[in-house]
């Protein structure tokens, strides 16, 4: 992934100049490009100009506009994945930063190596298919595009909320227990008392099947969660 052809543009958020500084560094010296912000505010006014960044890392405890408001609001303008870097390690934390939008949460003190990984993980092309389009009753996921339309009509998702279904879709009628759901789109072992993967399956039931007679998402009891078109 280092030194890409096409350079990747990530912006980091955080009001330390220091923890600035060092990511600059480390992601420069991999072949990213790299733009800061110094607090929330200036990262949603970042993003409004330039909607199209490839990553965004965003602390949480920043003045003015906090990370987990800033995700909120830039979630308005950009779909690309937002990895927390903040030394809050709260599961209540966690669970508001990944409410926001957020993609993937990684406590500070950090190692450098588990950092790159992360990154790689949320860069990674989605699913390679050999069918470009995947449809699930009146649900159809475009893999080429990433659109998302239930009965024609569109719908907005989040990198890891797309990562979430798509895995679903591919796996249609499969039941997937949480363990492996979060070990797929997080890319790290389930600990047993997480709530990410309920977390998110509420926000695509609220997208994906709200309004909708038939449910496509639902709990395997004891398991986990399958979807699929069937009553």
């Amino acid at each position: 992934m280092e030194n890409p052809e096409t350079p990747v543009r990530i912006l980091v958020v955080d009001d330390e100049p220091d923890i600035r500084n060092i990511l600059h560094i480390l992601l420069s010296s991999r072949g990213y490009e790299v733009d800061e912000a110094e607090n929330g505010l200036r990262a949603v006014e970042c993003v409004r100009a330039q909607p199209d960044y490839d990553l965004i890392i965003l602390d949480i405890m920043m003045p003015g506009m906090d990370g987990v408001a800033a995700c909120t609001e830039i979630r308005q303008h950009s779909v690309a994945p937002i990895l927390f870097l903040t030394a809050k390690a709260q599961p209540a934390d966690m669970s508001d930063a990944y409410g926001s939008g957020g993609d993937d949460y990684l406590i500070k003190p950090f190692a450098y190596e588990e950092l790159m990984a992360r990154l790689r993980v949320l860069l990674r092309s989605p699913l390679q298919n050999k069918t470009s389009v995947l449809q699930v009753g009146d649900l159809t996921l475009h893999l080429d595009t990433h659109q998302v339309q239930r009965a024609g009509k569109d719908i907005t998702l989040s990198s890891k909320e797309y990562a979430l279904l798509s895995y679903m879709m591919q796996n249609a009628g499969t039941g997937l227990s949480r363990e492996r759901l979060e070990q797929h789109i997080w890319n790290y072992d389930y600990s047993g008392g997480s709530n990410v993967i309920d977390v998110y399956i509420r926000y695509l039931r609220k997208k994906i099947d709200e309004g909708h007679d038939i449910k496509l998402i639902r709990t395997v009891r004891g398991a986990g969660y399958v979807l699929k078109a069937d009553a």
